[in-house]
């Protein structure tokens, strides 16, 4: 039960596919969802790239109340900058580099090179993206923490949403389904992508609709990731 573990073990030891399920309809849906993912993000860009006042004064008046909660709590802000730094891009990399290593050497190639593509075409997206909308981050007075570049989307918030997905991709077909362990996958992946994302907001370095586009962002990358290999694969083996 405390052990990660292959639930069916007479399947073949290279059956190791993101997105098990090959049937048209199930591609089909992996792909709807994809689209219906971008299609939010893009919405959110473009209301940030045309000043939209609702938007601005939503992420305003959040990062007010933050900013204002930071300043009278120190031990807050130590608390966020420590999470923040501790799943910060690279280091978040360097576990996904880890992670690969130990699926290489597991038999799980196909997996390994999924997980790599997916970390690196959204680290590379995020960057593309924040040069395109050219958003700059909160210029809050007496600032509890500083961070430099640009601000939409959060790279944060997108690659601590890609290491969730590919925690849960890798780990979940492990785990017994109503099992203690399957639940914790879960919950570890959604608190380092929840937090991680609130973290940012909570520090004054990014808006709240910056972090959304990356939590967006970073789902629709591994949708897309995922149900692209599980097409490419299955092309191979027929």
């Amino acid at each position: 039960m405390g052990t990660f573990e292959r639930v069916d073990p007479a399947a073949p030891a290279d059956s190791d596919d993101p997105g098990q399920d090959d049937r048209p309809a199930a591609r089909s849906a992996h792909a709807v969802s994809g689209v219906l993912l971008v299609a939010p993000f893009a919405l959110l860009a473009m209301l940030v790239l045309s000043d939209w006042p609702p938007l601005r004064r939503l992420d305003l008046a959040i990062t007010t109340q933050l900013h204002g909660y930071a300043l009278d709590h120190p031990v807050w802000v130590r608390a966020m900058s420590f999470w923040t730094d501790l799943f910060a891009p690279m280091p978040l990399r360097a576990a996904a580099l880890v992670l690969v290593i130990w699926l290489a050497r597991d038999g799980a190639r196909r997996l390994a090179v999924w997980a790599t593509t997916t970390m690196v075409f959204g680290g590379l997206l995020g960057p593309l993206l924040k040069l395109l909308v050219g958003r700059r981050r909160p210029d809050l007075p007496d600032p509890v923490a500083q961070a430099p570049g640009l601000a939409f989307p959060s790279g944060h918030a997108l690659n601590a949403m890609l290491a969730a997905g590919i925690l849960l991709v890798v780990f979940v077909p492990r785990t017994r389904p109503r099992s203690a362990t399957r639940v914790a996958v879960w919950l570890g992946a959604l608190t380092i992508a929840l937090v991680t994302g609130f973290s940012r907001v909570a520090l004054g370095v990014h808006w709240s609709s910056d972090v959304l586009a990356g939590w967006l962002l970073g789902v629709a990358v591994v949708v897309a990731t995922t149900t692209g290999f599980t097409v490419w694969s299955r092309r191979r083996s027929g």
